[in-house]
């Protein structure tokens, strides 16, 4: 059971312990430990298997893994490093084959609600790295020196924002009165843009995921640890991807089916799973989660 003092809910516990599928003796990786939530179900729903929790930020790590490994002793080891360099990675902390790989690609509640500038709900600077110390580009930076026609691209491109080249004109004009330089500041200046009412969704929502996926470089990210796990994996192995959106999704079903077509993984998932009723209900978060699922056939070389 996950404890009620880590302040982020995982998604889809017993959906990913359903197609991870974790077995006597072998070895498991969560690429995206956050505050261990999935790997902490996967070492409860097997009692002799092992956890390698690896994630990108330090902080996560030392404040939830370091306890975590305490307290399961052998079973947890903590390796840090970004997923789409896996492979590397691997190699580093001399991680053999594992037999399941889980990775999680949405922002924990962690970083929405104690790092700067995820949020327009608090007004912080607008940062939005997710490992500060290994990243030098801020959102501000991008605010501040992109051009209008870079802007309204990283708006349509990574937040499907329709009204993308009216906010980038807006911060081009106002950048010229004054910087904008905290969450507060973009929220209102978006809101202005396309006006305060957008059904549930706050307005600036699509323009801070689009800037949060640009800063972080999450979609090449994801493509890069796509094609690094099916090294990692050992034949029979399982892949478990949760996505947050249309555009990771679409990276994982068209790679899950490219591999399948090749003959190199066989798909678990034939439609997406997505959150139950009851778990919408308790975790509003997990509404818009989909997991997706492969087993590797073939093995693939070095």
């Amino acid at each position: 059971m996950i404890h009620d003092t880590v302040p982020h809910k995982s998604v889809l516990v017993d959906e990913v312990i359903e197609h991870l599928a974790p077995q006597p003796g072998k070895t498991y990786l969560d690429v995206t430990f956050g505050a261990g939530g999935h790997s902490r179900a996967i070492l409860e729903a097997q009692e002799s298997c092992h956890v390698i929790g690896m994630d990108w930020d330090t902080v996560s790590l030392e404040k939830y893994g370091v306890p975590m490994a305490e307290e399961f002793g052998k079973r947890l080891s903590l390796a840090w490093g970004n997923f789409s360099l896996l492979y590397r990675v691997a190699k580093r902390e001399h991680i053999k084959k594992v037999d399941g790989i889980l990775a999680d690609f949405g922002t924990s509640q962690m970083q929405i609600t104690e790092r700067p500038g995820f949020s327009f709900s608090r007004d912080t600077p607008l940062d939005m790295r997710m490992s500060p110390s290994h990243q030098q580009i801020t959102a501000a930076y991008i605010i501040a020196s992109a051009s209008e026609e870079e802007l309204a691209d990283i708006f349509f491109r990574y937040g499907e924002e329709r009204y993308s080249r009216k906010i980038a004109r807006l911060i081009v004009q106002e950048r010229k009165i004054a910087p904008i330089a905290t969450t507060g500041q973009l929220a209102t200046l978006v809101s202005n843009a396309v006006g305060s009412k957008r059904g549930r969704c706050h307005p600036a929502t699509r323009v801070f995921q689009a800037l949060r996926i640009a800063v972080n470089k999450e979609l090449e990210n994801i493509t890069s640890f796509l094609s690094e796990a099916l090294r990692v994996l050992s034949p029979g192995g399982r892949l478990v991807c949760i996505s947050f959106h249309s555009l990771e999704d679409r990276l994982v079903k068209q790679f899950f089916k490219d591999r399948e077509r090749e003959g190199i993984v066989e798909i678990l998932t034939p439609k997406v799973v997505t959150a139950s009723e009851q778990e919408v209900a308790r975790n509003p978060s997990s509404r818009s989660a989909c997991l997706r699922a492969i087993r590797l056939i073939k093995a693939i070389g070095e």
